[in-house]
């Protein structure tokens, strides 16, 4: 009646994806679910075909264009799967290096254009794309925060929730939400300008349910209180916040922002564990290993050994543990 082609909420998100997929990676996930969202629906395409033909069988062209699509659909979804397989290869060894270098990863998740890019953007001092629409980020990005006291804290950039988020592309992006559950920790984003701000999280906190990260540490920020004053909030602080603490900022006047920074640097330090070691000459090696994998204050070169101040990891410890007594 319209004259306009007729799309589903599903195939409307899909060609939101489509269109702001950016990396290979983020490409072959978005085709992965188009392929699959596709391949479901063959059979209804088939059937506006003919299905009757003259000659050997009953099977007309309609009959036999069906059977070519799924095979192409079929070939083109295992050569995406083995892509995809071998690109969470390579996430695993960064994941894997992360983990070696102690630093305290945090996934920051939260419901699309909740301003999660933006807040990583403004602690990080990084330039990662964001706007205000939904899904402007698909690929899990890390960005480093450090800091001169503590273990540094990588925060990780992951895609936006919204509600009745499609399986086929929960299924396509799960290497790259693997990077939520890897996390050491959350930090949930809220827009709390959204008048649906209360169902918003709960979505969010039903799709971590789904990637059994619920129990993780977490921290909830509040974000654009410079839309919405936080004293106008209609909230519940304890209300999936885990500990009750919610920390308002904006992201985008940098109001909120130290606190949410000194929070981070809390976190940072609660890594590490400081400690007086006496070095051996002989083993002198080990002052490298607290300034590869810590920090060093106070050196000082006696007579039998070296002594020296370190803020060292815990998970360091162990090999220098020995140095602590003279």
């Amino acid at each position: 009646m319209t004259g306009r082609k007729v799309i589903d909420r599903t195939l409307l998100i899909l060609d939101i994806f489509a269109q702001r997929a950016v990396s290979a990676e983020g490409k072959m996930q978005v085709e992965l679910a188009q392929l699959k969202y596709r391949y479901s629906r063959l059979s209804g395409m088939g059937r506006s075909l003919s299905r009757l033909g003259g000659g050997i069988g009953t099977r007309g062209p309609g009959e036999t264009k069906l059977e070519t699509d799924r095979r192409h659909i079929n070939r083109r979804i295992g050569y995406i799967k083995n892509a995809l397989k071998q690109t969470g290869v390579r996430r695993d060894r960064i994941r894997g290096a992360r983990r070696e270098s102690d630093a305290v990863t945090i996934a920051v998740v939260g419901y699309t254009n909740a301003g999660k890019s933006t807040l990583i953007n403004v602690l990080c001092e990084s330039n990662l794309y964001a706007e205000n629409k939904l899904f402007a980020t698909l690929d899990a990005t890390a960005r480093r925060l450090p800091f001169s006291e503590g273990v540094d804290v990588v925060l990780m950039d992951t895609v936006g929730f919204i509600r009745k988020l499609p399986h086929q592309l929960i299924e396509a992006f799960n290497s790259t939400l693997e990077e939520i559950a890897d996390a050491d920790m959350i930090m949930h984003v809220v827009d709390t300008s959204d008048p649906d701000m209360t169902r918003h999280m709960e979505i969010a906190e039903e799709l971590l349910g789904r990637l059994k990260a619920t129990s993780k540490p977490r921290i909830t920020v509040f974000n654009k209180i410079d839309v919405k004053g936080f004293e106008d909030v209609p909230y519940d602080p304890a209300f999936n916040t885990k500990d009750g603490t919610v920390i308002p900022v904006s992201a985008h006047t940098g109001e909120g922002v130290g606190y949410l920074l000194e929070e981070l640097k809390q976190i940072a330090k609660a890594g590490n564990v400081s400690v007086r070691l006496y070095i051996p000459y002989s083993d002198a090696g080990a002052l490298d290993h607290c300034r590869k994998y810590g920090t060093v204050a106070n050196v000082s070169y006696e007579d039998d050994c070296i002594t020296a101040d370190v803020l060292i990891p815990r998970s360091r410890l162990p090999k220098v543990s020995a140095y602590m007594i003279k």
